[in-house]
């Protein structure tokens, strides 16, 4: 079954997202396993170790998860590349319809990408599509108070900060408050896109 919005394919630039592969498991191991000390801090708590969750076997795992929330309708999991190469993650999750239309944001990228506008880019192309063929009102990215390159991200793209959600959710071996920032399909009448590249160097 389909549902609005998946499976989709979206590009701009240098950034290409897709649905996961099912031939990405080795890049998606060695990526997450570069990147733990990058990573580990904003991931949900885990009673295994970094390297056992992050193999090829566990991507094949996850992959089908998304999978299935994604026919199911909840979930809008995007793999994200630059200039042709895995780099990331963006996935609208937990999507509610009827009178909500809402879903929670969330992203993550390579180290080596960071600070070059690639994972902003790739958020707004997923926004967009979000409130334009998924058929979204509202975007949630909910991020911790340390977190502040996420911070900036979402605010650069037109996120309003809501409120603190107090001890919200049990990341990197503890409960941590976190800032929920929300996006409006109103918010940006000309696209988050648009909103991207006013604020971003050309890609």
């Amino acid at each position: 079954m389909q549902h609005p919005g998946w499976p989709a394919r979206l590009a701009y630039g240098p950034v290409e997202l897709a649905p996961l592969r099912r031939g990405d498991a080795a890049e998606w191991s060695r990526l997450r396993l570069a990147n733990e000390s990058w990573l580990r801090p904003w991931e949900p708590t885990a009673g295994v170790a970094w390297s056992v969750r992050h193999t090829p076997a566990a991507y094949r795992l996850m992959r089908r998860s998304v999978a299935r929330r994604a026919r199911a309708g909840t979930s809008m999991p995007f793999a994200v590349r630059v200039e042709g190469r895995l780099a990331g993650q963006v996935t609208v999750d937990n999507i509610v319809r009827g009178a909500l239309r809402s879903g929670s944001l969330g992203y993550w990228v390579d180290r080596s990408v960071a600070g070059r506008g690639m994972a902003s880019l790739a958020v707004a192309l997923v926004c967009d599509h979000a409130f334009g063929p998924g058929g979204l009102h509202r975007l949630q990215a909910d991020i911790r108070p340390e977190n502040g390159p996420s911070q900036r991200l979402v605010e650069r793209l037109g996120f309003s900060r809501e409120g603190l959600l107090r001890r919200y959710l049990d990341i990197d071996g503890d409960w941590r408050d976190h800032l929920s920032y929300a996006l409006l399909a109103e918010d940006s009448p000309r696209g988050v896109l648009a909103v991207w590249a006013s604020r971003s160097p050309r890609v």
